[in-house]
């Protein structure tokens, strides 16, 4: 147990700027004391005591406003941040290094008692604030899931998802970024995560395809354009399909989907 809240508190020091000392986290990180309630709970419920269990559950969340249901299991080095509003199900399964941000929830949507309900979270993932993931599927070992994401199937290992529902997200090469971001970035990669789940060079596969679609609307247009000119230089009449121009905007489709 005394190991168990060394590493937590170590962790937190690691990926919390703002903590400044042990003491502070020991006194004022609620992700820290819901974390080392779970355990106490945990152990109540491996040993049958479920009601005992659900009482100190209740006494955890009273005081930081985080859920975690005693069954669920908690691996080391897990970092719950601010935690406001963190929901953990019974049956989910939180492996090691994971990082999760406030209005989490690891959620169910079976009904069947005694099933696998809620989400497995493998190593180092990470999961953004107001994310929700529900299901009993499995994120694979170091995937971001962005800020408000709703999951709802599984996410393969060091992929990320952002999105309502969520959609796996590819990372592309970016122009070159500020001072500012490049050293944050450097932060992230130095501590070996990202906060909140987000990187800056996330790209919405939806909106790649938008574009995709503009583009090629444009290059189209261009094309009839062509046309309609040399019918005009062969004498054709053109007025009337002239006359039919629909005023389409590509540049303000671009704007708004971006």
């Amino acid at each position: 147990m005394l190991d168990y809240l060394h590493e937590t508190i170590k962790v937190i020091l690691e990926r919390d700027p703002a903590a400044k000392s042990r003491l502070e986290v020991v006194l004022c990180y609620p992700g820290f004391h819901a974390l080392a309630l779970h355990r106490v709970s945990h152990g109540l419920w491996v040993r049958d005591l479920r009601l005992l269990a659900r009482v100190v559950s209740q006494i955890g969340r009273f005081f930081t406003g985080i859920e975690i249901h005693p069954g669920a299991t908690i691996g080391r080095r897990v970092f719950i941040d601010h935690g406001m509003g963190v929901v953990i199900g019974e049956t989910a399964e939180i492996g090691d290094d994971v990082t999760l941000y406030q209005g989490v929830t690891l959620g169910g949507t079976s009904l069947v008692k005694g099933a696998k309900r809620h989400p497995t979270l493998e190593r180092g993932v990470i999961v953004g604030a107001g994310a929700k993931v529900l299901g009993g599927f499995t994120i694979g070992e170091g995937a971001k899931i962005g800020s408000n994401a709703v999951v709802v199937k599984a996410v393969p290992a060091g992929a990320t998802a952002i999105g309502i529902p969520a959609r796996i997200v590819e990372a592309v090469p970016q122009p070159a970024c500020s001072e500012e971001d490049q050293a944050r970035a450097a932060k992230a990669a130095q501590l070996g995560f990202s906060a909140y789940g987000i990187a800056s060079d996330m790209n919405d596969p939806m909106v790649k395809a938008i574009h995709g679609l503009l583009d090629h609307t444009v290059a189209t247009d261009a094309r009839l354009e062509a046309i309609l000119k040399k019918l005009e230089q062969l004498g054709v009449d053109c007025a009337e399909e002239r006359a039919r121009d629909d005023q389409f905007d590509p540049g303000y489709l671009n704007r708004i989907v971006d």
